[in-house]
């Protein structure tokens, strides 16, 4: 596996390597244009000798064939393809006008003009080629020579103003490490680093958010099981006394049936105790996802409908506003109504249980239950909302949790819950929620 490179190195790559492309795209450009610029001036020397020439061609003829041009030049006289006079280098025919032609193996650049307007004479003035290639080759490398040292002065530019540019990283790299909790106390300068630094905290408040609604959770169930072992002891205890008392002794039947019966109502009371803790984990356990739409005066008139039915003799009436739509979590509002009834007729003897449901100003929807029964003592009111606490004047055998599912609840709605005096002379539980 290949060592990961910095990123300071790959500012610097990526530098060099563009400052590479514009110099290749600039280099080959710049060659092309020397080579033709070159070129161009050799013509226009060639065409000034040529003209020159032209005006003491007829002096100059008889000469040229004795001149030792030893392939520096070459001059060329011609009335068609009649040769008239020539330096020792001689040039084949040619059209008037700059052209390039090999003279044994050497490449030359000759210039043709007309000796005269009414001439048929023809002279061809040449030079090796070499005279523009050579200063071209040495202009090409010098271009060559020139990009590559921006090449590496670029990169090395890269490298110097990189490890500024990513210094805000690297920063927030060893602020990580050191798990820092603010990690952009101040704006750095780069958006990325900056923006950057921003998720990464906010992820790691989530992280921590998430630890500390773990611990909570983790207390919690800690209490809860605590609690719950404390309350379900008592009654274990009492049936396997009964349970060992049956064992070891031959009773008459009626103390027989007096324990049985005692044991039944232990039972009873252990189930509904274990039904009440695990409706309050289901609650714990509900997130956002969970609520959905809810009719809060749909679920009012069924819970007094069910109530009616449960408990003979007890009047329910609701009194709800129409249409009365909540977010919230249906199983959990009718689990906590129907307990708060049912606490009203088992333990305050109510025989008139009013339900009320409307949606405040601000928003928020007030649920209330108010009944007839005997009520709550001030002091207690706050009391039986916490797990396994029963009022003073609590019937036998209630878990006392009925009143901790309605607290659950109405919390899990983003509300409260609480007692107040009743206008029908009992209690009157009060139950904001978050509409």
């Amino acid at each position: 596996m290949s060592r990961p490179h910095s990123l300071r190195a790959r500012v610097a790559a990526a530098t060099a390597l563009g400052a590479t492309i514009i110099v290749a795209a600039v280099g080959v450009y710049l060659a092309l244009a020397i080579a033709r610029n070159n070129l161009q001036q050799l013509d226009r020397r060639l065409e000034t000798a040529s003209q020159v020439f032209a005006v003491n061609a007829r002096a100059a003829a008889p000469f040229l064939g004795v001149l030792g041009d030893r392939g520096a030049f070459a001059i060329t006289i011609r009335a068609g393809d009649n040769v008239v006079a020539s330096t020792p280098s001689r040039l084949p025919t040619l059209e008037p006008g700059s052209n390039t032609v090999d003279i044994s193996g050497t490449p030359f650049r000759a210039f043709t003009a007309a000796i005269g307007p009414n001439s048929d004479l023809l002279v061809s003035v040449a030079v090796p080629l070499a005279e523009a290639k050579d200063p071209t080759t040495d202009q090409q490398q010098q271009v060559a020579i020139v990009g590559l040292l921006a090449v590496a002065a670029a990169g090395a530019l890269g490298w110097v103003f990189g490890g500024r540019a990513v210094r805000p990283l690297v920063e927030l790299t060893h602020r990580v490490g050191r798990r820092d909790r603010d990690l952009a106390p101040a704006a750095s300068g780069v958006r990325e680093a900056d923006e950057l630094a921003a998720a990464v905290g906010a992820m790691l408040q989530d992280v921590s958010d998430a630890q500390a609604r773990t611990t909570a959770a983790l207390d919690t169930a800690r209490d809860f099981a605590a609690a719950s072992a404390h309350e379900l002891r008592t009654p274990l205890t009492a049936m396997r006394t009964d349970l060992e008392v049956l064992t070891a002794h031959e009773l008459p039947a009626e103390q027989r049936a007096e324990i049985l019966a005692d044991l039944i109502r232990t039972q009873g009371r252990v189930e509904a105790t274990l039904t009440a803790l695990e409706r309050l984990a289901s609650g714990e356990l509900s997130s956002e996802r969970d609520h959905v739409d809810t009719d809060l005066a749909e679920l009012c008139d069924l819970i007094a409908e069910d109530a009616q039915r449960q408990h003979p003799g007890v009047r329910v009436t609701v009194d709800a506003a129409p249409s009365l739509v909540i977010r919230g979590l249906p199983a959990g509002l009718r689990l906590a109504l129907d307990n708060a009834v049912t606490n009203a007729v088992r333990h305050g003897g109510a025989r008139h249980v009013a339900i009320g449901a409307h949606r405040a100003p601000d928003g928020t929807v007030t649920v209330t239950v108010d009944d007839d029964g005997s009520g709550i003592p001030e002091d207690e009111r706050s009391e039986v909302f916490e797990r396994f606490r029963r009022g003073s004047d609590a019937a036998e055998g209630g878990s006392g949790l009925g009143l901790a599912l309605v607290a659950q609840q109405a919390q899990l709605h983003g509300g409260t819950a609480r007692f107040e005096d009743s206008p029908l002379g009992g209690a009157r539980l009060v139950v904001t929620l978050a509409s």
